[in-house]
């Protein structure tokens, strides 16, 4: 018997649409992954909600970031009724720094389009910085905070959805999908290692490996691996209110005092190693952000891909094969924005069509 839904991937990603597409009202969804559902980058991501922080100016992508972020306190309840999980939602407000005259100008540039995005924005100068977090270096010269943005705690949300998934009657495989099987112009399932899946929709949610499924539509290199390190700290009691950022650097501070330091973006193929230099850079920054990090013990470190496009932009909705969806190439914003893509498949899947223009976002924006 066919499957309605094989969805080709167990992170965030994965789990998400599944989920909704069983709670859209499709009956036999499976989802395929080759090792433990989360294992990958979904476990290994800050978690930051950073709709306004990861956005360069107004478009496509702060359009969907936004659309997701409003979505999130809803979503938070909808994982916790149905599992028990607390996700650890925490609309917690993100917080940019700038410690020399450059990074304070690209915050006055950033202040100013925010504003006429009609977004909260507050301009902080150095002083008003540490009033709000004592715990930031005095050489900061300005801040802008974003109070809509938030965070919340990737590897609980991975075991939400999970359940939820299963409670939703998804069923998970374990096994290497070998490719997407297509006749006549059409994904007719999914052929793995000792068996054909026939489906009537194939969902490629499989991250930076998405591009190494034999039939997964993607142009070469279209989605390709980003490695990024990070570093866990414990600090007790918390030592900042705000997800705390400095360029692409970050300090996450969780509400039990664990500190999480991130991150790197290196292209190097798929090497996982976490390395010395690595690990100094995002220290080195962290410190520089909060200079008391320095006496907090080490608890953890670890690195992961994240799928990376050139424009940046993820990669959703329908191909030119019928009947084969994506739901790829999220970056540094996977988290962010796992229910506005959950949505987004699943309309594409059971209504016939999106509710979202996805032009910016299809596939066929790579060219053959």
């Amino acid at each position: 018997m066919a499957w309605d839904a094989v969805v080709i991937g167990g992170g965030v990603m994965g789990c998400a649409v599944a989920h909704r597409l069983a709670r859209r009202g499709l009956r036999r969804v499976a989802v395929l992954e080759r090792s433990i559902p989360g294992a990958e980058a979904s476990s290994a991501a800050g978690g930051i909600l950073g709709a306004q922080a990861e956005s360069a100016a107004g478009g496509a992508f702060l359009d969907l970031a936004l659309k997701s972020r409003a979505a999130w306190p809803a979503y938070a309840e909808e994982l916790h009724a149905a599992t028990g999980v607390d996700i650890q939602y925490w609309p917690c407000g993100l917080l940019q720094l700038a410690l020399d005259a450059q990074q304070a100008r690209q915050l006055e540039q950033a202040l100013a389009w925010q504003r006429a995005s009609g977004l909260r924005a507050q301009a902080l100068s150095g002083a008003e910085v540490r009033a709000l977090e004592p715990a930031v270096t005095d050489s900061v010269r300005a801040g802008l905070l974003l109070p809509d943005d938030g965070q919340v705690e990737p590897r609980a949300l991975m075991r939400a959805l999970q359940l939820a998934a299963a409670a939703a009657g998804v069923e998970f495989r374990t096994g290497y999908v070998k490719r997407v099987v297509q006749s006549g112009g059409r994904a007719r399932g999914v052929e793995l290692d000792s068996e054909l899946m026939e489906a009537g929709a194939v969902v490629l949610a499989a991250g930076s490996w998405s591009g190494l499924v034999d039939g997964c539509a993607l142009p070469a290199r279209a989605v390709r691996p980003v490695r990024g390190q990070m570093v866990q700290l414990e600090t007790r009691p918390p030592i900042a209110r705000h997800v705390l950022l400095l360029g692409h650097g970050y300090v996450i501070v969780r509400r039990d005092g664990r500190v999480l330091c991130g991150s790197t973006m290196e292209q190097v193929g798929f090497q996982k190693e976490v390395t010395a230099g690595g690990l100094r850079s995002i220290l080195d920054l962290a410190l520089a952000i909060v200079p008391a990090l320095a006496d907090a013990p080490v608890s953890g470190f670890w690195s992961n891909f994240r799928p990376y496009t050139e424009d940046q932009l993820p990669v959703l909705g329908g191909t030119p094969v019928e009947g084969l969806f994506l739901a790829t190439g999220h970056f540094r914003n996977g988290i962010l924005l796992a229910p506005i893509t959950a949505e987004i498949v699943a309309d594409c899947i059971v209504d016939g069509r999106a509710r979202l223009d996805l032009t910016p976002f299809r596939v066929e924006r790579f060219g053959a």
